[in-house]
This record gives C-alpha cells, structure tokens and sequence, in this order.
C-alpha cells in the first residue's frame, strides 16, 4: 500500500491506497496510523510513503481547482461486518456535490428510511473522506451535524462544492 499525504486549503489531506490505485483511507489527517486504524484488517497493509499516487493526486488537485465530480471515478474500497454500511457507503458516492441531502434522506436513499441511526453511523465510520462523501450529510434542519475531521472541514468542503 502507498501513502501520501497533500496540502489542501483546508489543511492536510492523507490517503492509503493500493497499487492498483484503489483508495483504501483518506481523511484530513497528517496521520497515517489514525487513517489505517480505520480500515479493516483484512485491507491493512505496511504503508509506504510516495510523493505522488498518479491519478489519485490528479484527481484530488482537479477537485481542488473546481472539478467537482473528480473524485467520483477513484476507486474506493472499505468493508464492514454488516450489509448496510456498504450499501450506504455506495450510496453516499452518488449524492452530488452541491446537492447535500440530511440524515433522513440518506437513510431513504440507502434503502432503509428508518434507519436514520444507521445512516449516521455509516458517515461516522466512513474510512474514505472526501471520495466517499460523507461531509455531503447534514441534519434534518439544515445544520451541519457532527465530522470526524472538524465542522469547519465540512463547512468549507460544502462551500467549495456550492460555487
């Protein structure tokens, strides 16, 4: 596994990925063992650090410069014990920049519209931020909730998607 870890506007954004390219933690963290702590034993791997993953970091700076919808095509992959985190998981990668939905809205979107509970949960415990986009989920009145990297993240990561 590779790491890097790049410089955002909203401070430093890290990010575990495999050879192949595929996004395994990601977060506004220059800590790779928090990130790693975060993903599940069976896709832990020593990392190693690069200076650059290729279409990953590509990707990120084109979202950075305005390209909204350039973190959509990165593979991601995190697992979990239960069925509904990876379904709410897929379906968190198909809510649109600048198109927020709340808590409830996610749980429906998911498949499960009394789960709200559970469709928070499944943003507590997304591994993979911003490429699964958990920051897009806000209350039922339209505040921001809760972000495991700081509401002031969220706040702008919402700002730089409603331009």
């Amino acid at each position: 596994m590779n790491t890097t870890t790049m410089s955002t506007p909203t401070g430093p954004l890290t990010i575990i990925a495999t050879d192949a390219g595929v996004v395994r933690a990601a977060g506004f963290t220059d800590s790779v063992d928090e990130l790693l702590a975060l993903v599940h034993p069976s896709l832990r791997g020593q990392p190693q650090p690069q200076q650059d993953l290729g279409p990953i970091t590509d990707a990120v700076k084109s979202y950075l410069d305005g390209d909204l919808t350039a973190l959509d095509a990165v593979p991601v992959e995190q697992r979990s014990g239960g069925g509904f985190l990876g379904r709410a998981w897929d379906v968190l990668r198909d809510v649109k920049a600048g198109e927020p939905v709340t808590y409830t809205e996610f749980a429906e979107l998911a498949g499960r519209p009394a789960a709200v509970r559970a469709a928070a949960q499944a943003c507590a415990r997304n591994a993979i931020a911003p490429f699964v986009p958990c920051h897009r989920v806000l209350r039922t009145d339209g505040t921001l909730g809760g972000y495991r990297y700081g509401l002031e993240v969220k706040k702008w990561l919402l700002g730089h998607e409603m331009r």
